[in-house]
């Protein structure tokens, strides 16, 4: 078997522009806020994670960003920051490739065309329209912005989608003749009919409009729903022999994986656990060893999710439980962008031997009290191996192990 590495790391997330925002989600700091992307005025929930003073004449030419809905602008920008650090102008471009993560797809590009079409004819519709909001079309940005010819793909397991990038760019690397791939998850869903959606399913927060910076608590007795974010996480992954062939900075190794499915119902997890269990045991088990630090959890807010996450974890790793926390108090949930951006973050907290705290901590309840949560202040410790995270509506569920590269 190849041995694949992370060689290049990018985000963008409410918290900043690049990976540099890891300090800010290390401190604490929240980017939740007032919406200001769409009126909320008819909105349940009047907040979200917004990314601030995006540009994208950073990322495209102005005649070209209406043939990109906002998802993919947001993922190009964190696609350029890993390829940058990765530092990839010299690579041969025929052996790379491009996996690309998304969840609600251009939602904002197709309510858009639903007002032109309700007020005027559709025959005003742009002939850009499709191309701006296909959840493909990101992996298909990323390639032309750099000539990337291998294979070109694309994940929308929902909120999972992020992680089965990583974990299929893995498998890719594995069985293909190519030495690298870059992978991006990206979301940009701050719009009326997303939030709308979410909150008439009641899993949005709503009763801290007036607080936005207390609104998200994983894990914590008194949460009460998900604060939608946005943004976009990128890594780029390639053979161990290829990377250390060019002399490559190596962030960290990919060592296991696992997926899986409950089968069980469209958007609430199964309540034994189940299908959590079976994704990060299989990666457990692959990474081969008894020894996990870290988990960055899905840690959603939401009652369903919380509980039965902690079980998981709980069940899995006995009592040798890792410290567990979960980033979405500070950037919401990206949904398609969380498994990417979260393993940037926890490749960083690898990196910085620091590990993000869940803020707004206040009060467990029994089954949190069987898991190791890192509660409202970041810990400095070693860390040589952290356990990502996610689960999807369907009832899907990936989960990745890193381990810090020594050579």
């Amino acid at each position: 078997m190849k041995r694949i590495v992370v060689t290049g790391l990018g985000m963008i997330n409410a918290l900043g522009h690049d990976k540099d925002s890891f300090s800010a989600i290390i401190n604490g700091k929240c980017g939740i806020d007032k919406i200001t992307l769409c009126d909320s005025s008819e909105l349940d929930c009047k907040i979200a994670a917004e990314v601030k003073d995006f540009d994208p004449s950073t990322v495209m030419k102005k005649r070209e960003q209406k043939k990109a809905d906002r998802f993919i602008q947001l993922g190009l920008h964190a696609a350029m920051e890993a390829y940058e650090d990765a530092s990839l102008d010299d690579v041969d471009t025929t052996a790379f490739g491009v996996v690309s993560a998304n969840c609600l797809v251009g939602i904002g590009s197709v309510e858009e065309a639903a007002d032109i079409k309700n007020s005027s004819k559709l025959s005003h519709i742009s002939p850009f329209l499709i191309p701006s909001y296909m959840p493909n079309m990101l992996a298909g940005q990323v390639s032309m912005k750099f000539d990337l010819r291998g294979p070109n793909l694309s994940e929308n397991t929902a909120c999972a989608a992020g992680t089965h990038a990583i974990i299929e760019a893995y498998k890719t690397l594995q069985f293909s003749k190519g030495e690298g791939m870059i992978v991006v998850g990206a979301e940009a869903g701050v719009t009326p009919l997303a939030l709308g959606g979410f909150g008439a399913m009641s899993a949005l927060c709503k009763d801290h409009n007036e607080t936005p910076k207390e609104a998200v608590r994983p894990f914590d007795r008194e949460r009460s729903g998900f604060v939608m974010g946005e943004g976009a996480g990128a890594l780029v992954l390639e053979t161990l022999e290829h990377a250390q062939k060019r002399g490559a900075k190596i962030y960290a190794e990919i060592v296991g994986f696992g997926e899986s499915a409950d089968a069980y119902h469209i958007s609430t997890p199964q309540p034994e656990s189940r299908g959590a269990i079976s994704a990060m045991r299989d990666a457990f088990e692959m990474a081969g060893s008894p020894k996990i630090d870290y988990i960055n959890a899905h840690g959603t807010s939401t009652f369903y999710n919380d509980i039965r996450e902690a079980k998981a974890i709980a069940t899995v790793f006995g009592t040798m439980q890792p410290y567990v926390s979960s980033i979405k108090g500070q950037i919401g949930h990206t949904l398609g962008a969380a498994g990417a951006i979260e393993a940037v973050v926890s490749i960083l907290a690898m990196q910085e031997n620091t590990l993000p705290p869940i803020i707004n901590y206040k009060e467990s309840e029994e089954e949190m009290e069987k898991i190791n949560l890192v509660k409202n202040s970041a810990i400095k410790m070693e860390v040589n191996r952290v356990l990502s995270c996610n689960f999807g509506f369907g009832g899907t569920n990936a989960a990745i192990v890193f381990e810090k590269f020594v050579g």
